[in-house]
């Protein structure tokens, strides 16, 4: 069994601003960046880690000792694909990535509560003046700011997409499924070479809310900003959502309002939310007592579109894991269809596509074995000057592909604010 000494610092300093001043040194690279709070009564934690110290599959694999002042445990990054078994293979991108399970960096820059700490981690005790070296170049901080970065964007076949939605509409009128959610994914081209860390950057400080999540490997880099949470455990509490149904923002705060009023009372809408909520119901009762799926959604509203949503709690059976909890909701059918195993194998037919990490798992897990993964949507894959950006949305019964195009777009405009934070 391997061993991990961990040891933490505080930091009086901005974790981005640190990671803008250590970042050039380490090729692998990860971020879970919560931009906004869950709840009133929970506070985001905000985490980026630099280089990889090691990977293991799970945390029985690993012994940790904690060195310092600070009892902090230490935090693995996981970025899991949507269907690992999709015999179709993935674009050359995402082949790139290593299939790893928890990866533990050398460096975790972390925000919690306010404050900042900087933890390093070794397979060794840590050599203290490594750490006061890091610090020191912390506290002579890198300014960052927002930047455009100029595009092409080549939309894919809008005949290709109606023959997509078309095959999952026979198979919901044929009996086989209730709901399936289709995904577009697009080329992009920049005008000039951009870099990962510009990217991150404009999404932290951009519009977009939710969770800004990356997996850098070399030069290849994964990201997007996600409003979706899959799952969060701490000890025995469990948070989860549903989020399923869309609307536009309009032009105005009175047009944003009534699309959402609409929204609330769309049948077609709340059906799609209610196989979602449904299914959380019953599958989170599997491994959990206590589960509480309110009857009626609320609106989350986002920078370019408004959804149902539902937050769901639950208490977490004892003998039971954080990795077994992702392993029971996802992918769940706000990513997949219901039923989930059927929409997978129409999934698999229907796309041209590989979908790769795009609505994974994408998350950090701490050697106490709590953590969060948030669903890795509105996202993108890139190298130099080239990548794809993905979108899905659900489609039910009553479903109208022209329309389904246009919400995709919609979405893909959270991903795209990467690129024209300023806009």
């Amino acid at each position: 069994m391997a061993k991990l000494y961990t040891y933490t610092q505080e930091i009086g300093s901005d974790i981005v601003h640190a990671f803008c001043s250590l970042q050039n040194e380490f090729t692998d690279q990860f971020v879970f960046y919560e931009k906004q709070p869950l709840s009133q009564v929970t506070q985001p934690i905000r985490l980026i880690g630099l280089g990889r110290c090691i990977a293991v599959q799970h945390l029985t694999d690993l012994d940790y000792e904690v060195e310092g002042l600070i009892d902090f445990p230490a935090y693995s990054f996981c970025f899991q694909r949507f269907d690992a078994s999709n015999p179709k293979p993935a674009d050359e991108l995402f082949r790139a990535f290593p299939k790893l399970g928890l990866m533990f960096p050398e460096i975790v820059l972390i925000e919690q509560d306010g404050k900042s700490f900087l933890q390093v981690n070794s397979l060794g005790p840590v050599y203290t003046g490594r750490v006061e070296r890091f610090v020191a170049r912390i506290k002579n901080q890198k300014s960052y700011s927002l930047k455009d970065i100029p595009y092409t964007l080549t939309r894919d076949s809008k005949d290709v997409w109606k023959e997509a939605v078309a095959g999952g509409l026979h198979a919901i009128e044929a009996g086989q499924l209730d709901k399936i959610v289709l995904a577009r994914r697009c080329r992009i081209h920049a005008q000039q070479p951009f870099t990962s860390t510009q990217m991150l950057i404009n999404l932290i400080e951009g519009p977009d809310v939710g969770c800004v999540f990356m997996y850098r490997y070399d030069d290849i880099f994964f990201i997007g900003c996600t409003p979706e949470l899959l799952v969060r455990k701490y000890q025995d509490n469990v948070q989860t959502m549903c989020l399923a149904g869309t609307c536009g923002v309009g032009s105005s705060e009175e047009e944003r309002s009534r699309l959402a009023n609409d929204l609330l009372h769309d049948k077609k809408n709340r059906h799609e939310h209610a196989i979602v909520a449904n299914f959380m119901r019953q599958d989170l009762g599997r491994i959990c007592y206590n589960v509480n799926v309110p009857s009626t959604p609320r609106i989350k509203r986002l920078s370019n579109v408004q959804h149902l949503y539902t937050p769901v709690t639950a208490k977490l059976l004892q003998g039971h894991t954080l990795q077994d909890l992702v392993n029971q909701l996802h992918p769940t059918p706000a990513l997949s269809g219901q039923p989930v195993g059927e929409s997978l194998m129409l999934i698999r037919r229907l796309e041209s596509f590989n979908r790769g990490f795009f609505g994974g798992p994408a998350g950090y897990v701490d050697s106490n074995g709590d953590g969060e993964f948030s669903v890795a949507i509105r996202s993108g894959v890139f190298d130099g000057q080239d990548g794809w950006v993905y979108a899905g949305c659900g489609i039910v019964d009553g479903s109208v592909a022209d329309e389904e195009y246009e919400e995709i777009d919609m979405k893909l405009e959270a991903i795209l604010s990467g690129f024209e934070p300023t806009a």
